[in-house]
C-alpha cells in the first residue's frame, strides 16, 4: 500500500456498507423515479450516495465531491472524490443481480485510487496509482489474448439511444470481429472485468465521470490501456472510453473509427 492507503480504506468501508445496503433493497425497491425517457433513479440511488457522502465527508472535510445522482460539493481541493453509488440502476430496477457502488479519487487532477464493489458476489476490486490492482486481495492482471477474433468484449448503450448519436454501429462492427460481446449494464464491473481477464475490451460512448472514474484506474494498474476512441490518454471527464488488456486496443480503435 502506498501513499493512498488511508483513502483505499475508507472507500473501502464506504463501499461495503453502501453495498449492504443496495443488497438488502433488492427485495423491496420502492419508488421508481424517472430523469428522462428510460434513464431512472431508485431511492437506493440516493441513499447510497448519501451514506457515502456522510462517512468520507466525516472522515475527509476539507474534499471534494462528484457522485451521479446531484452531487456537486466542489471547492477546488486537491482531493475530489468522484462515484456513484449505484452503477447499474436500472439492472437493480428490475432485479436483476449486476450493479455496484464505484468510488475514485483524483489528486491534483489526476486518478489516485478506485474501489469498485460488486455486493451480489462480494466482489472488491481497488487499485492505487503504482501499486497495482486487486480483487478481494488477490492481484489481478489483464488477459494475454492478442488477437480480437478470440477476444471477448462488452458494451453499453446510452440512456438516450432513441434520441443521438449511438454506438449500435460499432456494436454490429464488432460482432462480425470479436468472439462475442457482451452488454452487462455496468460500466464500472465491465471495467473491472476488463482488469482481471474476464473481458479483452470494453468501450462506451456518453459516459460521466463516476463511470470511469475508479474501474479507470484499476485497469491501468492491472496492465490494460484507457484511452479516448484516438488513443488519448484517460480523461474521466470526455465521455468516449475505450479499455483494453493492451494487446488489442489498437484492432479496438481500428474498428471504432471505421469510415
Amino acid at each position: 500500500m502506498g501513499e493512498y492507503a488511508a483513502y483505499l480504506d475508507a472507500a473501502e468501508s464506504a463501499a461495503r456498507e453502501a453495498g449492504e445496503l443496495l443488497r438488502k433493497n433488492l427485495s423491496q425497491i420502492g419508488e421508481i423515479y424517472f430523469k428522462g425517457l428510460v434513464n431512472l433513479v431508485t431511492n437506493s440511488d440516493t441513499e447510497s450516495q448519501d451514506l457515502i457522502f456522510d462517512r468520507l465527508s466525516a472522515r475527509f472535510p476539507g474534499h471534494d465531491f462528484l457522485a451521479e445522482e446531484g452531487l456537486k460539493s466542489l471547492k477546488g481541493a486537491e482531493f475530489r472524490w468522484v462515484f456513484d453509488p449505484l452503477d447499474g440502476t436500472t439492472n437493480f430496477a428490475h432485479g436483476f443481480p449486476v450493479f455496484c457502488v464505484s468510488l475514485g479519487l483524483e489528486h491534483r487532477g489526476r486518478l489516485a485510487c478506485g474501489v469498485v464493489y460488486d455486493p451480489m458476489r462480494e466482489e472488491i476490486f481497488w487499485a492505487e496509482k503504482g501499486e497495482g490492482a486487486y480483487l478481494n486481495g488477490e492481484r489481478i492482471r489483464v488477459s494475454k489474448i492478442n488477437d480480437l477474433d478470440r477476444s471477448l468484449l462488452a458494451t453499453g448503450f446510452a440512456y438516450d439511444i432513441r434520441e443521438t448519436k449511438t454506438n449500435i454501429r460499432q456494436a454490429d462492427d464488432f460482432l462480425l470481429r470479436a468472439q462475442g460481446l457482451r452488454r452487462c449494464g455496468s460500466a464500472a464491473l465491465d471495467l473491472c472485468y476488463v482488469a482481471c481477464g474476464r473481458f479483452e475490451g470494453f468501450w462506451e460512448m456518453k459516459l460521466s465521470p463516476w463511470d470511469t472514474a475508479a474501474g479507470a484506474v484499476i485497469v491501468e494498474e492491472a496492465g490494460g490501456r484507457v484511452s479516448d476512441f484516438q488513443g488519448n490518454p484517460v480523461d474521466i471527464y470526455h465521455p468516449e472510453v475505450v479499455a483494453s488488456n493492451g494487446l488489442v486496443h489498437q484492432a479496438m480503435m481500428d474498428v471504432l473509427n471505421l469510415p
